[in-house]
């Protein structure tokens, strides 16, 4: 799928033949023995390309998704509830480390030509900085009322939010009430470009303004941007488990399992953030 760059790598990999996971660029037609089919420099790359290791050997599953999914989950988790410990400390320093790191970090995953499993659970960690620092600045601006039980709390809501949203979406696309075409993944990932774009311009400008949630704030308008991220998150997440159902079924190697649980863990606290913001502006009017 050319808008995914997670399935792109896949892709792009499954045609490199036997140093990918797929067949060659080019395959024997009948009645040509190999030799005849490729050309004598594809027969000399063929020749310097290592030999298949263990692990390159191995294809992926979903049990490998599962297993790094829950491990970066683990990660993220951990750290964070360290760093909702330190928020009252360390203030804004945290937050803005968080968006920093892993701003830098998923660019380089992005764009890097190999899967890098330090730089991933990196990412994993200064992630769940930024969401422990900004889930205590929203427990702490928008506390439960006086003897209200836990699920009242603004991040135990968003918490339990988030996960109906991931139960939901993936219920409907197993069941084939979503159906991730080429047309649909190229419009989510357009909006989810352009999406990310304004969120660094909202970014500056609530900094610059001092306000809380920036453009809209907490009016009809910023409402309905929140609504559109959440369900552009929602969106991302059928997206997240095509590229898994479509890596597991072109056979790509095991290493692939790291770079599809972080789009998925990237999605999901995307998701929270989305809808931590989206009560935060509905507990302000």
């Amino acid at each position: 799928m050319a808008s995914n760059p997670v399935f792109d790598r896949i892709e792009k990999d499954s045609r490199q033949g036997y140093a990918g996971f797929g067949r060659g660029p080019q395959q024997p037609t009948a009645g040509m023995s190999g030799t005849d089919a490729m050309s004598s420099q594809q027969l000399q790359d063929l020749y310097n390309q290592p030999a298949a290791g263990p692990v390159q050997s191995r294809r992926i599953t979903i049990d490998d998704v599962v297993m790094k999914t829950s491990g970066l989950f683990a990660i993220v988790v951990v750290v964070g509830a360290i760093a909702w410990q330190l928020t009252p400390q360390l203030g804004a320093l945290l937050m803005m480390a968080g968006i920093a790191a892993t701003l830098v970090l998923g660019l380089v995953i992005a764009f890097k030509k190999t899967i890098s499993v330090p730089l991933i659970v990196a990412y994993a960690v200064f992630e769940g900085v930024l969401v422990g620092s900004i889930s205590r600045f929203y427990a702490a601006a928008f506390p439960p009322e006086p003897g209200a039980g836990i699920l009242q709390g603004i991040v135990p809501q968003a918490i339990l939010a988030t996960l109906s949203v991931f139960a939901g979406m993936l219920l409907a696309y197993k069941t084939g009430i979503i159906k991730v075409t080429a047309k649909f993944r190229r419009i989510v990932t357009m909006a989810v470009i352009g999406y990310a774009i304004f969120a660094l311009i909202n970014l500056v400008y609530a900094l610059v303004t001092n306000t809380a949630f920036g453009i809209g704030g907490s009016g009809a308008l910023g409402i309905g941007i929140s609504l559109f991220a959440i369900g552009l998150a929602s969106a991302m997440l059928a997206l997240d488990f095509d590229s898994i159902d479509k890596a597991i079924a072109a056979g790509a190697p095991e290493k692939y399992s790291w770079l599809l649980a972080h789009g998925l863990i990237v999605t999901l606290v995307w998701l929270y953030l989305e809808i931590l913001r989206l009560l935060g502006r509905l507990r302000s009017e």
